[in-house]
């Protein structure tokens, strides 16, 4: 339940997701495992996503998450980037939801870290460790970042590594300079423009 309710925080925050923040508060209270630092900052998350008006929370989601790859919550980006592993390393991520009989509904990608914890919520307490251990230097990243911006949601990112029994989020941990946006998410034409050589012209 934990897992669910983590993923949920980290989803659009929609009607549906504030009309849930009784049932997230109450789960987080209620979970074992999490050190009373985060338990504290995981409730001030849901207490200011229940206070915040929808049209600015919604706002500050995309503004932090679908606005450049340094917070994306698609993990693979942070790994490949653009690149052609990430194609094969998503596939075989979907396969794994298969083969627990589990499919991927709506049009996130597989690698997108709420549909991971959804999975996960399924799955034993070894392989929820091993998993989030595995992505732990990504959910560290993140994680700092969003401390760097004083973002509640970072304590999403701190209870998740947390669960993992590894190192938490480090508030003194350099971070990257801005990302220039519109140079990050380029769209890269199809084909180059010809390169223009000029001819020698001979002697008469």
């Amino acid at each position: 339940m934990l897992l669910r309710a983590l993923s949920a925080l980290l989803t659009y925050p929609d009607q549906a997701l504030h009309d849930a923040w009784k049932e997230i508060d109450e789960v987080i209270r209620a979970a074992r495992g999490l050190s009373p630092t985060v338990r504290k900052e995981l409730l001030a998350l849901v207490g200011d996503l229940h206070r915040t008006d929808p049209y600015d929370a919604e706002a500050r989601y995309v503004d932090l998450f679908d606005r450049g790859r340094s917070t994306t919550l698609n993990l693979f980006e942070h790994v490949h980037g653009d690149g052609r592993d990430r194609g094969p390393a998503m596939l075989d991520l979907r396969q794994r939801y298969l083969d627990a009989g589990l499919e991927p509904l709506g049009n996130e990608l597989p690698d997108h870290l709420p549909v991971l914890l959804e999975y996960l919520s399924c799955r034993d307490a070894a392989e929820v460790r091993e998993t989030l251990a595995d992505c732990a230097h990504i959910l560290r990243a993140i994680g700092n970042r969003l401390l760097h911006k004083q973002s509640h949601y970072a304590a999403v990112f701190a209870a998740l590594l947390d669960i993992a029994g590894v190192k938490g989020l480090d508030p003194h941990a350099p971070i990257p300079a801005p990302e220039d946006l519109d140079k990050s998410w380029e769209e890269r034409p199809a084909f180059e423009p010809p390169v223009q050589t000029s001819t020698a012209q001979r002697p008469t």
